[in-house]
Order: C-alpha cells, then structure tokens, then sequence
C-alpha cells in the first residue's frame, strides 16, 4: 500500500511538472455539458518515460514494463484531480476515468524494439514496443465499446445504481471482454444487466503492417530467400485514419494475444504513429566526384557520360542512351515530400525488341528507393476481402502501384493488358487516385461506399512496335507506332521515347557484348576512361533526390516560351492541344536534368534538354510540328571519346539556337524576356 502510495505521488508530481495537469482540466471542460452523460470519460496523458525516470525510476520502470498497472497509477492520480478540484461533477467513481497513457518515445534497445524481420515466438512481457514498416492494408473505420455501465438486477444491492461496475476496453481485449451477459455482482453475486443508454463508443481501424524489406520479394532484385509476415495493428480513436496505404510509419505500441477459440491471433494496439524514413548517407562516390570536376565547365557532358555508362552490363556502351537518360530523370525527379507533395516522371518506351530495354528497366527498378515490378496475376491497384479480425468489414490491400508509394511501379509490357486494364491506368494517370467501391451489403454496412486513395508513383512501361495497331497507314509525319496502346493511353505517360537502335550494327553489338559476358563474367569489357559501379548510381541517384532546386529565370523564359509556341503551332496545324501537362512535364525534365548534373539551380541548358525529349516525346505522339529536330537529338553522335562529347556540344548549341528562332516566330512577345545571343 505504501509503495502503491509513493508511486502515486510521483506520477501527481510528474504531471504537474510536464503539464499534464493544465491539459486534464482543458480536457474536462468538453465534459461539462449538461446534456452529455455517460459511464466513462476518456483522457490522453502524454508521458516521457525518460522524464518519468528523472522522477521516480520505480515509476518510469513500471511505465515501460507493465503498462497496465502505470495507466491504473495514473487512472486514480487524475480522478483524486478531478474530485479535489471538482473539473467534472459527472464523475463519482474512479472506474468512470478511462485513461490512455500516450508514450513519446521508447529506450532504443533491443528489449522495446520489434524487428518485423525476426517475428516474436511465446507470449513473452507485455510491454511496449516499437516498429517500423509498411502499410499494405487497412480496413474501414468501424465502431468499438470503449467503455459500458452494469447494473446488478437485485434492487436490493447497491450495485443496482450508481457506476460501481464500469467495463473499459483494455490493449488486445475483444468486444467480448467489454460487453457481455454474463458478468455478475461482486457485492451479491447475482447478475449484472448492461444500461444500454451508458454505452460509450469510440472508432476502430486495424492496418497491416511489414518491414519494407519484404518489398524485395516484389520488386526486380530478390536478395535473399527470406520470407515475412505481417503484423496487425488496432488503431483507436485519434489513431484512426492517421496512417496511409503505402507509406512508411514508426509505431509505438501495445503487444497482445487475443484469444477467439479455438485460435490465438498476435496483434499490437498501436499508441503513438509517426512518418518515417530510412536513415540513408547522401553522399556520392569519388568516381563522380572526379567526372563532376573533369566536366566543369561543360554543362551537358557530366549527364551524358552518367548516361552513357549506364547499365552496362546490360546493354553496350553506346546503345539506349537517351532510354538511359530518361530512366535517370525518372529515378532522380520520383520523390515524395515531407509536406505530403510528389514529383514523378512516367516513361513509355517504344521498340520492335523488348527483351533488353526489359532487362535494362529492371536494372533500373533496383536503384529505385522503392520499386515495385507489377506481376500479371496481382491486383495493379487495390483490392477487396474480408477482415479476418472479427470487425466484420472490407480489409482494403494494397495492389502494385500504391505498394509503390514514392518509387517506381514497372509495369512491363502494356500489350499484355486487356481494354479495361488499360483504360484503368489511363484513369490513374490523369488523376493520380484510384477509386475502390465497396459494396455494403457485402461487409455489413448498410450503404455502398467509394473510397479514393492518391497514388504517387512513378510509372515504367513498354509497347511493342511490331505488334501492329492495325491504323491506316495515312499516318502523320513523324509519328511512331504504338502497337496494341491507343493514343489516349500514349497521352497519359509524361515522356514517350521511341529506342530506334534495332539494326545489324546494334544487333552484333549486343551479342557481342552477351558472349563476352557468358564467357569472362566480370571482365571489364569498354575502355573508356569512366566506370562506375551499381553502388556509385543508387548514390548518385539518392543524392540528387535529395537537393532542393529552383529555375533560373532564362530557363523560366525558354520553357514558358517553348510552351505557347508550341501551343499555337500544334493547335493551328494539326487540331493538338497542348494541355497545362506538357508545362508540368517541361518543368519536371529541367528540374530533374539539373539535379542529375548535381546542382541547385536549373540553367538555360536543363531547359534545353527538356524541350528536346518532350519535342520528341509529342512529335511520336502527334506528329512533327515546325521546331524540326531530329529523333535522337539529345544524343546526336557517339560518345566514345571526347571528340565525341564536343561534336554533341557543338549539336546542342545549335539546337539551342533554333529553339530561340521557333519561341521567336511562334510566340508573341517572346523577344521582350529573351536576349538572342
């Protein structure tokens, strides 16, 4: 009793110092509504454990130990506050105030932390813990007893008025524990009646949770023959709704057995969430450190070079590079930020060979901060079945591309898919949500709902020319064929790149470069000057993700220039509108071409490179417009030595020039914010 006593005393002295006081009776100040009667009054307090431990070790040891018996301490500190300085008069019982111990953080040491990778085995301490994974999916809100009023029948007892008998809901209790017909009197022994009219409900979601490493089962590169399972998290109340499909989330939490014979399911009651991002060492390699200062000076040869380099044991040196080129931007502009924003470059690729732009994009996949390659027997987006918790509702799952969330979602092959899956990613793309219809007679609600979720991936795919559409062969200047995808579908991805490499020269080339593989694995295989490892690309590519970059105001002009020009030319002679997109687009190659030459500030030059591969990207769509350039204009030689890279730099210059002359004849006024050089 006494040491019950001084632990009490402690937690008084603990809220008083933290605050949590003052926050008690702010709280019970929405309590004092005449109106508003009920069997038990909720309140989070806010605990520190390291302050606790400062206070009292005994105390801060039971915090961190054995949850339950802390919230009991701190259940009858805060009703003695309550009762002292009468904050609510409803209150008469200390069962009436359900306290929530809400923990900022925990030890970092190996007893508090729970590796989703080495699932716990045995019952072992209830205490908390914490984790940190993925969602892959969660339910609806639905409605859970937080607390209900017995009254004992024999109106002789005392029991038989009053809030002696109060149930509360505890960490991994079922709706069972809380409410039932069975319960009796501890004062009589007869039994208790529920008084339905007391019944206090709160809102229940449970989420599925995995470690992000299970992703490698689903993306291009398997590591390891590893197999994972999930962890079912109950969020209640303030919790609800504060975690998304396909995001990442430290989780502070509760674990428990719930037994429903004749099985014992594992869960943990979440009690504190909060976004998280894997630590990772922006830095980049010494080999690209060196390139960056050989080219300085040269604002386009340090991209070309990281893109010439690229893949090579994939495909030789010399073949893809504007493929390779645009796989980069892809990688380095795919990004979600902290203020819940999103930048992604989609890509679909167009040749009469898939196999190696195949290997070469699932090359890619695995330098992606998150990649997810779309099987053809997996949901794309999202799916349906019922909870298995006993909530008796829809368990939404994550498909491929919300499982992707703030990476890359490949999707291979578009020849593959039938009418409606293509009109479904056409859907998606344009509007950046997938919509899930649920059927309420289904999962026990009374009326059908729609739910939308944002997807924020970037999407990879291909389209195999030689698959004829069967379109007349009237077909406009400069127009590719697209095969099985209609142009409505072509429209939707943000860059188009047409892989014209498929002659005899490219076809030696390629077997030349697979036998010398099979044959010297390993082996170095080009002599050029440069060679960089898959590790220097993933920090290459993480390093740019991360700079912060802003348009200068030439590279503004060129692209806001390029754009109405554009505009008008396309929509007098060939009936195209160039929507608010293309400008999008436009930004976001400039925006990613500047970061990959690893700066913070887009010039004249990312500018150029942008209009470029969207020219070529809306030529293969729509047709060739005035501002005629050639199909691979941003690699418009070889690269194979210098020579090479200064024939390139003197081609872009030119290049640049005649964009200049076409924004000057095309759109008006473009000569007042435009200095001809």
């Amino acid at each position: 009793m006494a040491d019950s006593l001084s632990l009490k005393e402690s937690a008084l002295v603990y809220l008083d110092r933290s605050g949590g006081l003052r926050r008690l009776a702010e709280d019970c100040k929405r309590f004092n509504d005449p109106q508003q009667i009920e069997a038990v009054y909720r309140f989070c307090v806010s605990v520190n454990p390291s302050d606790v431990m400062e206070v009292d070790a005994v105390l801060g040891e039971c915090v961190l130990r054995d949850p339950l018996k802390a919230t009991a301490l701190f259940q009858s500190v805060c009703f003695l506050a309550i009762r002292t300085l009468s904050l609510v008069e409803k209150i008469h019982t200390e069962n009436q105030v359900n306290v929530i111990l809400k923990l900022t953080h925990l030890p970092p040491f190996p007893e508090y932390i729970l590796d989703l990778c080495s699932f716990p085995r045995g019952y072992g301490p209830m205490r908390p813990v914490s984790m940190e994974g993925l969602v892959i999916a969660m339910t609806r809100v639905t409605k859970y007893t937080q607390g209900a009023r017995f009254l004992c029948i024999n109106d002789d007892c005392p029991c038989s008025t009053g809030f002696h008998h109060i149930r509360v809901h505890a960490p991994g209790a079922t709706e069972s524990a809380t409410v039932r017909n069975d319960f009796s009197c501890m004062v009589c022994s007869s039994p208790l009646k529920e008084d339905v009219k007391f019944r206090v409900l709160g809102d229940k979601q449970l989420v599925e949770l995995i470690h992000v490493k299970a992703l490698d089962a689903l993306s291009a590169l398997q590591r390891g023959a590893f197999r994972y399972q999930s962890v079912t998290l109950f969020l209640r109340d303030e919790l609800c709704k504060s975690m998304r499909i396909g995001r990442l989330y430290k989780v502070l939490g509760i674990p428990a057995h719930v037994h429903q014979w004749p099985s014992i399911t594992w869960s943990v009651e979440a009690n504190n969430i909060q976004p998280w991002e894997p630590e990772s060492l922006h830095k980049v390699s010494g080999h690209f450190q060196d390139l960056l200062k050989a080219t300085v000076g040269f604002p386009w040869r340090f991209s070309a070079i990281v893109a010439h380099c690229f893949g090579l044991h994939v495909a030789p040196q010399g073949l893809y590079n504007t493929l390779k080129l645009g796989l980069l931007l892809s990688l380095v502009q795919t990004r979600a930020g902290s203020n819940d924003t999103f930048n992604n470059l989609d890509l679909l690729v167009v040749a009469t060979d898939t196999l190696i732009l195949d290997r070469l994009m699932t090359y890619s996949l695995g330098l992606a901060c998150r990649g997810v390659r779309h099987q053809a027997t997996g949901e794309m987006f999202a799916s349906l079945s019922r909870d298995e918790h006993g909530a008796g509702t829809a368990n939404i799952h994550a498909g491929s591309a919300l499982l992707a969330t703030g990476g890359v979602c490949m999707l291979g092959d578009l020849g593959c898919y039938k009418k409606d899956r293509l009109d479904a990613i056409q859907s998606v793309l344009e509007s950046s949500t997938v919509s899930i219809f649920i059927p309420g007679k289904k999962y026990g609600e009374d009326a059908d709902q729609q739910l939308s979720f944002p997807v924020q991936c970037s999407f990879w795919a291909i389209t195999d020319a030689s698959r004829r559409s069967g379109k007349a062969d009237s077909a406009v200047l400069g127009t590719a064929e697209l095969g099985p995808v209609p142009i409505q579908v072509a429209d939707t991805f943000g860059l188009l790149i047409q892989c014209r490499d498929s002659g005899e020269q490219a076809l030696l080339a390629q077997t030349v470069h697979t036998l010398q593989q099979a044959v010297q694995p390993g082996k170095r295989l080009y002599t050029s000057s440069w060679e960089f490892s898959s590790q220097d690309y993933q920090e290459l590519i993480a390093y740019a993700q991360s700079l912060q970059v802003e348009l200068s105001p030439r590279a503004e002009k060129i692209i806001h220039g390029y754009y109405m020009a554009s505009r008008r030319v396309r929509t007098q002679s060939q009936g195209v509108k160039m929507s608010v997109a293309s400008i999008k687009l436009l930004i976001s190659l400039a925006e990613a071409h500047c970061k990959l030459c690893l700066r913070t500030r887009v010039l004249e030059e990312d500018a150029v490179i942008a209009v470029l591969l969207c020219e070529n990207s809306v030529t293969l769509k729509h047709g060739a417009s005035a501002l005629i350039i050639q199909p691979d204009a941003v690699f418009p030689c070889d690269l194979g030595d210098t020579d090479g890279l200064h024939m390139r730099d003197l081609t872009l210059d030119e290049l640049h020039q005649n964009i200049l002359r076409f924004i000057y004849t095309y759109a008006p006024g473009a000569d007042t914010y435009i200095t001809e050089e």
